[in-house]
């Protein structure tokens, strides 16, 4: 009778170093910061620069400005996603009422700038890759139970949507055209307090049309 042969030991694939990793951050970082300042025709030699990485090293995580502007994208998408995680597990806690969780969130979400990334969504950019839409969809899921538990506690009013909230966030995080306009930072978490209070229960007014919802921003 045929012995069985011995198994093989399966071979591990290498964790990236933490300099590796570092690099990828510092990478991520520059180019967010130079989206803002350049749109999506941000200089690659700047961005390695500023990363304070040579060219090869960003050559070697990024293949190309395609690559580069993907992952941008989707660093920016998770960490807002993070915002979201926490604000609704403050409101578990009891820290904060369901719609200082709202507040708490568009605050943060407008810290990382995420009307910088309407351009890049507008190109060549590949809006239905899996990873993109998978992103998007905890996102999604996270700001939705965000606007659910300010509605049911009475503090939303009832008429608005993902989309609406969205929407003014990337409005409001977009960068303006010209060097003359760059110093509108400092008005943002003034203009979005305005809307927050626009949000709140009772409505005011009655709003025109429906509440926007995320499908019907992405079909544009």
């Amino acid at each position: 009778m045929a012995t069985a042969a011995p198994a093989q030991p399966q071979r591990r694939t290498p964790r990236p170093r933490a300099d590796a990793l570092r690099n990828r951050e510092r990478i991520l970082a520059a180019a967010r910061e130079l989206l803002v300042e350049h749109g999506t025709d941000l200089p690659l030699d700047e961005v390695a620069r500023r990363a304070g990485v040579g060219n090869a090293t960003l050559y070697r995580n990024f293949k190309d400005r395609g690559e580069l502007m993907h992952h941008v994208v989707l660093s920016v998408t998770d960490r807002v996603t993070e915002h979201a995680d926490k604000a609704l597990a403050a409101q578990e806690t009891g820290e904060s009422s369901a719609f200082a969780a709202l507040r708490t969130f568009v605050h943060a979400a407008a810290d990382e700038r995420i009307g910088a990334l309407c351009p890049t969504l507008q190109t060549t950019f590949d809006k239905d890759h899996p990873d993109l839409l998978a992103s998007l969809e905890r996102l999604t899921s996270g700001v939705e139970d965000l606007l659910g538990r300010a509605r049911a506690a009475g503090e939303l009013r009832p008429d608005i949507g993902v989309g609406d909230l969205m929407v003014a966030l990337s409005q409001l995080t977009r960068p303006l055209p010209g060097k003359a306009c760059l110093d509108f930072d400092r008005f943002v978490h003034r203009h979005l307090q305005l809307f927050l209070d626009g949000l709140m229960a009772p409505a005011r007014s009655e709003l025109p049309g429906a509440a926007a919802t995320w499908e019907a921003l992405r079909k544009g």
